[in-house]
């Protein structure tokens, strides 16, 4: 196991620094933690608000990342509080949850691990609790308590399944205490605990336990590797596949909620595919607590569709899918109370002989952790054939866990659900103006923004502002002329590539020019509507078969203008293309009806800010067109609305967001002048 490195100069820190030194190299080690998982402690001595030293543990919060994680992270409680639950024959979940807040030194910090009983009664200073894969291959085996005394004798211990929290907190130290030998503990179907007197000598142990662990399975897999068969050819055209499957598949998902697709067409998952036994493995569901949260209790396995017709694609997923949600409601009627409500049935996981895998998430983030999850079930699983027989969770442990109450408030707060999420927004001319307010509104309300624009550099940055402030790959950049038939349809290709599907576009690339009819040359006349009205036609169609695929409906908002309802002088090119677009809203609401696919526009007027348009030249155009001095033209457009006032990209981004939303469900062919109201302009 890949060894960071204690820094030598960290020996000088506090106990708390030392925790989190540890705990980070710990977090940063390869398959030793999945995302928010595993947990670290120490045992230390604390000031308390009224100046006492109080014995204390320090223990990982619940749901913190440890490769990432700070003092903030950490929750101390009075350790003298949490020994006394020995004396306890059980806690109820909710009543532990009660005692540990109450037992916290510091009750506005965050909520302690689920293990916090773990880590308080075992007897040690520093303790790592980890799910590492080389770990996880012993403590998933059938004779995994055999298979680990035979290779480690004394230095193990075994702890068998029980639930995380209170109990397997206490049948640890049992465990321990009738096992004072032993050197670190195995938990059936959870994972590594080792510890030590220092911090430096607890990660210490860590690596080396996980060094044995990972050379006993290799020795393992040497003598026989489970998932050695010939690779399945991957079909010549995968991409051309995942482009098909992906809008089809993410419509089929639909419950209620929009989901986010990613995909994996690896080597190691394709051998996993193409495997002896490969589908009855992945029948007997996850193998852990945190794999079951993540991925859920059995993924959906789908033969043939490699080599479907494409013809035949829609039906096939659709009917896979209501197979699987068959299945879901089954295992849920078998084990649920009469108070509890069964959540999303549709697989998070799809796997795809010959393709690869998919999965499914309430957003990317979360999409990312069910595959990396399923990554690493397949090498569990592999390692674990190779040593004995793989053993998961039975039915009725997986519904326990998949039903905790704890686990599933955990992630529906990390998982809070904004008006967008889980939606995908594709703007063009998304780099500046009303496109780039446009792409942070809509990112603020959850949706995954994409920013088609010729200006890649500008486009990169809105996208790198995106995810610096709502989360890594909320945003995606494609350079994109909206004039080239080629590059609209390679913009949605990607966008399906890298989140599964559309349900917002906003057509929004422009530019403008201000002649007379006798100065209006035919290229200009042709630029304005090659991107106005060609961009835009060539936007909606992409938009539209993409939208028909998925079957979900959506949302399609123009940006027009005031000038595409009000005539002016010395805008014939850019006023028509304008219009253009007004009518195209109109004819394509009818097209789209019967689908659910809703077409609207905004007519903004006058937007200065940000703007690209609004360039020195058209100001000056515009200026002379309506006989003001440049200075005092945006006083004029203030002045000649009826609300004597300007208007702003946020204002167009607020109504393009009310038009994208269900708040406008039942409206479309809509126009929503955003102008300050201008008479010339009212829609009749």
């Amino acid at each position: 196991m890949e060894n960071l490195g204690w820094q030598t100069e960290i020996h000088e820190r506090d106990e708390i620094s030392l925790l989190v030194h540890r705990s980070r190299l710990v977090g940063l080690m390869p398959h030793v933690v999945n995302f928010g998982g595993g947990n670290t402690s120490c045992k230390t001595v604390l000031t308390d608000y009224r100046g006492r030293s109080i014995e204390a543990l320090v223990v990982k919060a619940s749901g913190a990342d440890l490769a990432t994680i700070d003092a903030a992270g950490f929750t101390a409680l009075r350790l003298g509080d949490l020994r006394a639950l020995a004396t306890r024959a059980e806690v109820r979940d909710e009543d532990l949850v009660e005692y540990l807040r109450f037992a916290m030194l510091d009750p506005q910090s965050p909520l302690p691990s689920i293990e916090t009983t773990l880590h308080a009664l075992l007897p040690f200073k520093h303790i790592d609790h980890t799910h590492a894969v080389v770990a996880l291959a012993f403590c998933t085996l059938e004779r995994g308590r055999e298979v680990a005394e035979r290779i480690f004798g004394r230095r193990v211990a075994w702890v068998p399944y029980v639930r995380p929290g209170f109990a397997l907190g206490k049948l640890a130290a049992e465990v321990m205490r009738a096992n004072p030998d032993a050197e670190f503990l195995l938990l059936e179907k959870h994972g590594l605990v080792t510890w030590g007197e220092t911090a430096e000598a607890c990660y210490q142990r860590t690596v080396g336990v996980l060094d044995e662990l990972k050379r006993a399975v290799a020795r393992a897999l040497i003598a026989r590797d489970p998932f050695a068969a010939p690779t399945a050819e991957l079909v010549r055209d995968h991409q051309e596949r995942f482009y098909t499957i992906l809008p089809i598949l993410r419509g089929a998902l639909h419950f209620d909620q929009y989901k986010i697709l990613v995909y994996d067409e690896s080597q190691a998952v394709r051998q996993f595919l193409a495997s002896a036994g490969a589908r009855e493995l992945a029948a007997r569901g996850s193998a852990t607590p945190d794999y079951v949260l993540y991925t859920g209790p059995f993924p959906l396995w789908l033969d043939g569709l490699a080599t479907l017709p494409l013809s035949e694609l829609s039906s096939a997923l659709h009917q896979a899918v209501a197979r699987h949600r068959q299945a879901y409601t089954e295992y849920f009627t078998a084990h649920a109370a009469a108070e509890e409500t069964m959540i999303d049935p549709n697989p998070q996981l799809i796997l795809l002989p010959g393709l690869g895998i998919i999965a499914a998430g309430q957003d990317l983030h979360s999409a990312r952790v069910a595959l990396e999850n399923y990554r690493q079930t397949i090498e569990v699983m592999r390692a674990a054939e190779a040593l004995d027989h793989y053993s998961t969770l039975s039915p009725a442990q997986t519904f326990a866990i998949e039903y905790w109450p704890l686990e599933r408030a955990k992630l529906q707060q990390r998982t809070a659900r904004a008006e967008l999420a889980g939606q995908v927004a594709v703007i063009t001319g998304g780099a500046s103006g009303i496109g780039r307010t446009t792409a942070h509104r809509l990112a603020v309300a959850g949706a995954h923004v994409v920013i088609l624009d010729r200006d890649a550099v500008a486009a990169g940055e809105v996208a790198q502002a995106i995810n610096k402030q709502y989360g890594d790959g909320r945003g995606l950049a494609i350079a994109c002329d909206v004039t080239s038939e080629e590059a609209i349809d390679g913009g949605f290709s990607k966008t399906i590539l890298q989140y599964g599907g559309v349900d917002i576009v906003v057509p929004n690339a422009g530019l403008a020019a201000s002649h007379s009819i006798e100065e209006t040359t035919l290229g200009e006349w042709q630029q304005l509507h090659d991107v106005m009205v060609t961009g835009y036609f060539l936007t909606a169609r992409s938009a539209f078969r993409v939208l028909r695929q998925q079957g979900t409906g959506g949302a399609i908002v123009f940006v027009s203008s005031k000038n595409g309802l009000s005539a002016a002088k010395n805008v014939l090119a850019y006023a028509t293309a304008k219009a253009a677009e007004l009518q195209m809203t109109r004819c394509l609401a009818e097209e789209g009806g019967s689908a659910g696919i809703r077409v609207n526009a905004v007519a903004p007027d006058a937007v200065f800010r940000g703007s690209t348009i609004w360039n020195p030249q058209w100001r000056e155009e515009r200026a002379r067109s309506h006989g003001v001095a440049l200075e005092n033209l945006e006083e004029y457009y203030r002045q000649r609305s009826v609300l004597k006032v300007n208007v702003f990209p946020e204002d167009v981004a607020e109504a393009i967001l009310f038009l994208c939303s269900k708040r406008s469900a039942k409206t479309t062919g809509c126009t929503v002048t955003v102008d300050g109201g201008v008479t010339t302009a009212y829609p009749r």
